[in-house]
């Protein structure tokens, strides 16, 4: 029925889809805030449980329950910037003057986050939730304003694609740096050093992307029009490829914050040595960057939705190898570069699907919130990589395990397992299955030329 309709519509007014299209150059700026962003969310994914857990010696379960309530708690400012992004009016536009402001805060709060003081466990405890979620605060001021950059910088499909894929090229080198030397460095200089190395990457980078990127918005969208908070929240609840790529987003992050949290124990206690990180690190990131170079003609022949199924798939038979001989390193790297090459299409272009979502619910409803989409789909990542990284701790505490003890219990080693094969197999059917519903694509052409018909 709404295929029909969009069809009508294009028909009916004939309207030709113009729209100004950033350069090259900037659009591999664009990107380049991601390697900042992704690096320190690379950092926290795969080494600050570690390091509470290990360094800092915080019981695994109370480590599992504070990354549950932080990133509920981020998932819930995500809301509340969005609609502060979208109410933004400055000389740099509604998105770019945050990547300014908040940028340096959040470089200082990762040198925090990796710096708990020898003290009492209840004050090591306080200490890490007050700085966690003072992270999660100044994160997610940097990561909405980010995201809803992309959808700003143009409505031209292909353009935001081409930059979404630069921004997965960066985040895969940030990726790769984070996972193959953070190990090496941490014994040469220490947490908190390697954590202001990394924070001022972070800054230099969005600074960057904030001097070079522009908005172009303006161009098509009436802003004398204000759209309050209960209407927005009510324009997402009608648009159902929203609320799709939200649920694709959790499982997603979720799924990543798993491989990516439990990687360490897998490598020290199925594998039998902690040395073997790194090389997972090489075996995930490297395939994943190159074939960020060979996905734009693909997704321009064949569509986002139809490359991140194919991706799916890819990724759950790639997780299933490993059962054949868990303890096989060789087995487990070569899976893991593959199950790598699968996430490539979500991290490449989930982003460009987010906001294609922006001009969708604004065809369905007249309403048009670039921050609260991008802030409502944020809200998906940050629960999905939060539930991700509390079940680390949970299912390690059930098991028993002792920080930093030689060997672990049966029970453990199970867990262990659940956390790095069985589960994310079990969420890599479920990402397949939300996207075979996706199919935003092939309308979406149609959506546009529309909304510029109504526009005049």
């Amino acid at each position: 029925m709404l295929a029909k309709q969009l069809k009508h519509d294009l028909l009916s007014t004939k309207v030709k889809t113009q729209v100004e299209k950033p350069g090259q150059k900037e659009m591999w700026t664009y990107g380049l805030g991601s390697f900042g962003i992704f690096t320190v969310w690379t950092l926290i994914g795969a080494f600050l449980t570690y390091y509470y857990t290990d360094v800092a010696g915080i019981g695994a379960a109370t480590v599992g329950t504070l990354m549950l309530i932080s990133r509920l708690f981020d998932g819930v400012t995500d809301f509340g910037m969005g609609t502060i992004v979208d109410a933004t009016k400055s000389k740099h536009g509604k998105a770019r003057p945050w990547l300014l402001w908040m940028s340096f805060p959040l470089a200082i709060t990762t040198v925090l986050l990796f710096s708990v003081p020898n003290i009492s466990d209840t004050g090591k405890i306080v200490y890490a939730y007050a700085t966690y979620l003072l992270f999660i605060l100044l994160y997610t001021a940097v990561s909405i304003p980010y995201k809803t950059l992309l959808g700003v910088m143009t409505q031209d499909q292909n353009s935001r694609s081409t930059a979404n894929v630069y921004a997965g090229i960066f985040i895969m080198t940030g990726t790769l740096v984070v996972m193959t030397l953070t190990q090496p460095l941490v014994g040469a200089i220490g947490w908190t050093m390697l954590a202001v190395i990394y924070g001022v990457v972070t800054f230099a980078s969005l600074y960057v992307t904030f001097r070079v990127v522009k908005e172009r918005s303006s161009s098509y969208v009436n802003h004398a029009e204000k759209v309050s908070t209960k209407d927005g929240f009510k324009a997402l609840t009608k648009n159902k490829y929203w609320i799709m790529i939200t649920a694709y987003c959790l499982v997603f992050y979720a799924t990543t914050a798993l491989t990516q949290g439990a990687a360490l124990y897998y490598a020290q206690y199925i594998l039998g040595n902690i040395g073997y990180f790194p090389f997972y690190g090489l075996a995930v990131s490297v395939p994943m960057l190159l074939g960020m170079f060979f996905l734009t003609p693909l997704v321009k022949r064949y569509g986002k939705r139809n490359i991140a199924v194919v991706g799916a798939i890819i990724y759950v038979v790639a997780q299933s190898l490993k059962l054949i001989d868990p303890t096989n390193v060789v087995l487990f790297l070569g899976s893991s570069g593959l199950a790598g090459i699968g996430a490539i299409p979500p991290i490449a272009l989930l982003f460009a699907m987010i906001n294609d979502t922006v001009e969708y619910g604004e065809y369905k409803t007249g309403i048009r919130t670039e921050g609260l989409v991008n802030s409502g789909a944020s809200f998906g990542i940050k629960v999905g990589t939060g539930l991700g990284l509390a079940l680390i701790g949970w299912l390690l505490g059930f098991g028993g395990y002792v920080g930093g003890a030689a060997e672990q219990s049966g029970l453990t080693l199970q867990m262990i397992l659940a956390l790095n094969i069985y589960i994310p197999i079990a969420l890599g059917v479920l990402q397949l299955v939300i996207m075979l519903m996706f199919k935003l694509d092939k309308v979406y052409p149609t959506v546009l030329a529309e909304l510029q018909r109504r526009k005049g």
